[in-house]
């Protein structure tokens, strides 16, 4: 044993093979291997960056779940009232997995300066409003306060302030329908607090963030009632059965929505890009392990003479057999090795400097987004490593059928 362990240490160190026929063969193989491993890093890394990046712009705009008077359409000119005043809100105590539930109302208008208009959505939100995603978007000023008095602090996006000339501090005269169709539009004053660019050009072309208040006495609503509740899980992947469960433990009059259910065809186009993913994964594993085998045999034969010496003195064929797996499990791991280097070093750079954009009208995203998960990295390097290496034993079987007295008589 000691004595095959030493020759396979011989071949794994390069000597016997680096000038022969079959180092162009085994280089070809390591290659394959490392733009293998590069090339699922980044089908990994970005495909699972744009889900979870545009997962978190609709939920910034939507919530995950979004609870609403079970006869509200999706006009938002057509919100119909329900009160504030649940038993699941501000907390839902019989549901686990929800992190936070905020109420908000919305109203369609128009923004009118001297020389341009533009139609909005109003989006009303309170002193419960989870800002952190728009803290990430601010592009300019700050967020509005809605704690206090009735503020007219907005917050608008850059995509609007462009095209209708704006700037933060600018009054903006916003116009609203009059439920009476007699009658003119009311318009109320609003002064923009801070620029947002969320990068989701469908959101930043419609929305504007204002007090609720106002929408409430827009509406004529009670201090009490509201458009919506939108609600935020911990684990996205429970939605459904959360969604389901909320349902369950409102009352009869309220309908729950998932955003998944809202934005059927964003997700399910999102939903594409696991299969795309794993296809490629095994499209790539397949070649990195036909050029592994290519390299197996092309050893195995130049080395049929060696081959025949060692069953000559007594080694089994599995011992011989490990001493090329040795081999071949040596040639994996280096490729594994400048692949990762490579791959990783190239994601770095993207998430940092944002090398590579994208167009926001077909992605969503003004860049590729990437996202590294040590346990997809490790898991993904396993998996192709256990998978080659499975696959060599095949064609390392022919080892047993080489006869040591034609093998030493070879030439």
């Amino acid at each position: 044993m000691n004595f095959e362990f030493f020759i396979a240490r011989r071949i794994i160190a390069a000597k016997d093979y680096k000038s022969s026929i079959s180092a162009p063969i085994i280089k070809i193989a390591i290659t394959a291997i490392a733009l293998g491993i590069i090339t699922m890093l980044i089908t990994i890394a970005t495909s699972a960056g744009l889900q979870k990046k545009i997962h978190e712009k609709v939920s910034a705009f939507n919530g995950n779940i979004i609870i609403t008077n079970f006869d509200t359409n999706e006009s938002n000119d057509s919100q119909i009232p329900i009160s504030s005043k649940q038993d699941f809100y501000p907390a839902f105590k019989n549901i686990d997995g929800i992190r936070h539930i905020q109420v908000t109302a919305s109203k369609g208008g128009v923004i009118r300066t001297a020389t341009d208009f533009e139609g909005v959505i109003v989006k009303g939100v309170g002193n419960d409003y989870d800002w952190t995603a728009f803290s990430d978007f601010l592009r300019e000023g700050r967020l509005p306060n809605y704690s206090e008095a009735l503020n007219e602090e907005i917050l608008l996006s850059t995509y609007l302030a462009n095209r209708l000339n704006l700037k933060v501090g600018d009054k903006v005269i916003t116009f609203f329908l009059n439920e009476d169709s007699n009658k003119a539009p009311r318009s109320r004053g609003f002064v923009i607090s801070g620029l947002y660019n969320s990068g989701f050009q469908q959101f930043d072309e419609q929305y504007l963030i204002a007090d609720i208040r106002h929408i409430q006495r827009l509406n004529k609503w009670k201090p009490d009632e509201i458009g919506a509740f939108e609600v935020f899980i911990d684990d996205f992947d429970e939605v459904d059965t959360i969604n389901n469960a909320i349902y369950n433990e409102t009352g009869s009059t309220l309908d729950t929505q998932s955003v998944r259910d809202k934005y059927f065809s964003i997700y399910e186009w999102l939903d594409l890009f696991d299969f795309n993913v794993a296809l490629i994964i095994w499209i790539m594993i397949i070649v990195g392990t036909f050029n592994m085998i290519t390299a197996l045999l092309v050893l195995i034969l130049e080395r049929s003479q060696m081959i025949g010496v060692l069953k000559a003195l007594g080694s089994s064929d599995w011992g011989v057999r490990k001493i090329f797996l040795y081999n071949a499990m040596y040639l994996i791991v280096v490729g594994l090795f400048w692949g990762n280097l490579i791959g990783l070093g190239l994601l770095l750079l993207q998430k940092y400097f944002k090398l590579f954009p994208l167009n926001p009208d077909t992605y969503y995203v003004t860049e590729a987004p990437v996202y590294l998960d040590v346990g997809h990295i490790l898991l993904l390097n396993l998996g192709t490593f256990v998978l080659c290496l499975l696959m060599l034993l095949l064609p390392s079987y022919i080892i047993s059928k080489i006869s040591p007295v034609r093998a030493i008589r070879f030439e």
